[in-house]
Parts: C-alpha cells; structure tokens; sequence
C-alpha cells in the first residue's frame, strides 16, 4: 500500500519531551568488523593506559561513535 493511502490520524504526534527523553534501545548492537589502521604509537599507549573494562579498542570505538554523533547532531 502506498504511504499516502495509509490512515495514521489516530497516531498522536510525537512530543519535543519526548523526542529529547528518548533512549535507544539497550539490546542495538551494531555489526562489527576487523580492519587494520595504523595509528600513533603514542595514542594506543594512551588508549591501553586510560581504557577502563572493555579494552582499549572498545574505548577507541567509543570515541569514534562520539565523534561519529557530534558529527551527525551539528551537520543538521
């Protein structure tokens, strides 16, 4: 069926507050995959020092979403 044939008059509208309260989901987990990247020496050491459970490479992950969203959040 197409979209514009589809009734959505008893779906309310979505909130500002909820919109900004929302959360995703604990269960996402993104598909992950090896690939090899040279980076500084002096960075892995520092990732490996400060890391905390997970590792160091979950910890460089973690950064590159952060940055990945920032991204994202001020391009729009």
């Amino acid at each position: 069926m197409p979209e514009d044939k589809i009734d959505t008059s008893d779906i309310p509208e979505i909130t500002d507050v909820q919109w900004k309260t929302a959360q995703k989901a604990g269960h996402f987990r993104p598909y992950k995959t090896s690939i090899t990247i040279r980076l500084d020496a002096d960075l892995i050491d520092w990732f490996k020092k400060e890391a905390e459970k997970g590792g160091y490479q979950t910890e460089i992950n973690r950064v590159l979403r952060r940055h990945m969203m920032d991204s994202i959040k001020n391009a729009g």
